[in-house]
């Protein structure tokens, strides 16, 4: 009996890469995970080794189609790529980093937010790439990296986690609108990349990846990438989104003025609007349907706090159990945590203040709270 359509989801998120294998009805029917590391420089800086988005994907791929059986392998359609956003690596042309990547929370780049500002003005590059000023684009990032090091700049190819991915299972370096809006770099309104921008990096456009609607069909995989990943060579892939505009499509949100929220390493709320509109209360990227502007206000420190609260305050080495103990203890406490306030800031702040030098509070602690009060403070 010939199996029914298979599609898969490649997630390649902060701290791991999922594989999800569905059916046409939207069932999941296989996963697999390989986590990522985060290597932390200095105070301010996160970098990761974009190589291991590659081997991590890899090996998630192989873990979601073990359990599979020959004909449900055969039944393989296609494969779309989610990611982490604002991450950025550069590398040679054929996909060799140069320097590690650095990673969307990295905020080294204070300094190149003033650079900018004085070249092209802070309202310019608010209204051309949908973006307010802080150090989270990948635009100011790159800025950085270039400044330390200038022997790259006429060398380099830029990739955000899309293009990367896109190059290694395919030999095409290609990003989806939804994908690229995040490096800080497109002009929004004309669907492209803004040359007042690229020149802020000092690169040329050929450096920058191809750009294409989200669903486009990027192409079959490379012999190399059929070798290495165990895929049957008829599958073919294509483009995706970033991974909280694909929350909202995954969340059934497909039309103006619906709302989502995606909960994970950060936390992000996002509204579909058919018109290109931009305010310092939220950043404008692409939505994941073409046609659609999500405009999007984010927490940075989401389940973060939640983590720090349990392995470095509470030093549990067994994250879930404690929380599921936390959660359970949380839930007999009133709403308003008995006074107790926590402003979530442990990664600076985006909307509606874009300040990176914003830290944490608890405010209203006394000698009754306890680490119950506390957790439900974050929630």
């Amino acid at each position: 009996m010939e199996s029914s359509p298979l599609f898969i989801a490649l997630d390649a998120s902060s701290t791991s890469v999922r594989v999800v294998i569905f059916h046409q009805d939207g069932q999941p029917l296989s996963q697999g995970r390989c986590g990522l590391d985060v290597l932390a420089v200095g105070e301010h800086g996160f970098e990761q080794d974009a190589l291991s988005w590659w081997t991590a994907s890899k090996a998630a791929l192989q873990l979601a189609l073990q359990p599979l059986s020959l004909s449900q392998k055969q039944a393989l359609v296609s494969l779309t790529i989610l990611h982490q956003r604002e991450t950025v690596v550069v590398t040679d042309a054929v996909g060799t980093p140069l320097a590690p990547a650095i990673m969307w929370k990295d905020d080294r780049c204070r300094q190149e937010l003033k650079v900018a500002e004085r070249r092209v003005g802070r309202v310019r590059l608010h209204t051309l790439s949908g973006k307010p000023v802080s150090t989270t684009p990948s635009l100011y990032k790159l800025m950085y990296l270039l400044k330390e090091r200038p022997e790259l700049r006429d060398v380099a190819h830029i990739h955000d986690v899309h293009s990367f991915l896109s190059l290694k299972l395919t030999g095409r370096a290609v990003a989806s609108f939804p994908s690229a809006d995040a490096t800080g770099m497109l002009d929004m309104r004309k669907k492209t990349w803004a040359d007042s921008l690229i020149d802020l990096i000092g690169t040329e456009r050929h450096q920058l990846p191809e750009l294409v609607e989200v669903g486009y069909l990027i192409g079959p995989l490379t012999p190399k990438a059929l070798l290495e990943t165990g895929l049957p060579n008829h599958l073919l892939i294509y483009a995706g989104s970033g991974d909280a505009q694909a929350a909202g499509l995954g969340a059934g949100i497909i039309e103006q003025g619906h709302a989502f929220a995606e909960i994970g390493t950060a936390l992000t709320c996002g509204v579909h609007t058919e018109t290109y509109e931009v305010d310092e209360a939220f950043r404008t990227l692409f939505a994941a349907i073409p046609g659609l502007y999500c405009c999007e206000t984010t927490v940075r420190s989401g389940m973060s706090t939640l983590y720090w609260l349990v392995e470095k305050v509470l030093a549990s080495e067994d994250r879930l159990p404690r929380m599921k103990e936390l959660e359970e203890e949380a839930l007999q406490l009133p709403a308003g945590s008995q006074g107790l306030v926590a402003l979530p800031y442990w990664s600076g702040v985006m909307n509606p203040f874009w300040d990176e030098t914003a830290r944490g509070v608890f405010l209203g602690l006394n000698a009754e709270h306890s680490p119950a009060h506390l957790f439900r403070a974050l929630l």
